[in-house]
């Protein structure tokens, strides 16, 4: 008998970017949740801003009307636990994340203590496999105005072991910090993408409001690699409480 979980959410994920950003271990380390360490790649401790499109979701089998197709930006860092078995899973874990849904926000804050917030969103993307292109989400908060965007050339290129693009792609599990200190973790099943690594890429906004005062300081650098991918069809399984 399978020990998995049953699937909670089932959508495609579509027109990803992935820009990247090193940090130094100090900010990270006060956000990781309890029963899991930072994972860092070459010793760089990353994080990273994703735009990407949910289509076709659907919640328990279920689509909502009004709820199938729009927009999320999250800002992201990577864990890692060991897991009963004694393999490592890989993982991230929310900074913050935007959706244009008030009510998807409130359901994750609510029963999931997830970082969500709404806000007003757009996106503008033309990515096809044979000759690339760009993807950029933009969405307004309080007073401000922010975009990311990146564009590539060509096809996309399969995942090389060990690489960075590697790294930030491939964590398969989802850790938040649940309000009483305990630890929730769930499990996302995608194929392994294709990317590029974008030939240009840019954030603009001014984020302390958002992300506080250290990760706007950063996110004003350029980012140290950017990536693209089509996306694919995705499965995210119920979570469950770890510690």
């Amino acid at each position: 008998m399978s020990s998995r979980r049953p699937v909670f959410l089932r959508a495609r994920w579509e027109q990803l970017v992935f820009l990247n950003y090193e940090a130094p271990r100090a900010l990270l380390a006060p956000l990781v949740p309890r029963g899991t360490e930072l994972d860092d790649w070459g010793g760089a401790c990353l994080f990273s801003l994703v735009g990407f499109r949910f289509a076709d979701t659907r919640v328990l089998g279920l689509s909502v009307p009004g709820h199938r197709t729009f927009e999320e930006v999250n800002l992201r860092f990577y864990v890692r636990r060991h897991g009963p078995d004694g393999s490592v899973r890989r993982g991230v874990v929310f900074i913050r994340e935007l959706v244009p849904r008030s009510a998807i926000a409130l359901v994750a804050r609510v029963l999931y203590n997830e970082p969500y917030l709404s806000v007003p969103m757009h996106h503008e993307a033309s990515l096809e496999a044979s000759r690339g292109g760009r993807a950029e989400y933009g969405w307004a908060f309080e007073a401000g105005r922010f975009s990311m965007s990146a564009t590539a050339q060509g096809a996309p290129a399969p995942l090389e072991p060990e690489s960075e693009a590697e790294f930030i792609t491939e964590h398969y599990f989802g850790y938040t910090r649940q309000r009483d200190g305990g630890t929730l973790e769930y499990e996302v099943e995608h194929p392994r993408w294709n990317v590029w690594r974008a030939t240009a890429s840019e954030f603009e906004g001014a984020a302390a409001a958002l992300y506080g005062a250290p990760f706007a300081e950063i996110l004003a650098r350029p980012p140290r690699t950017a990536y693209l991918a089509l996306g694919s069809e995705v499965s995210v399984r119920r979570g469950i409480r770890i510690v």
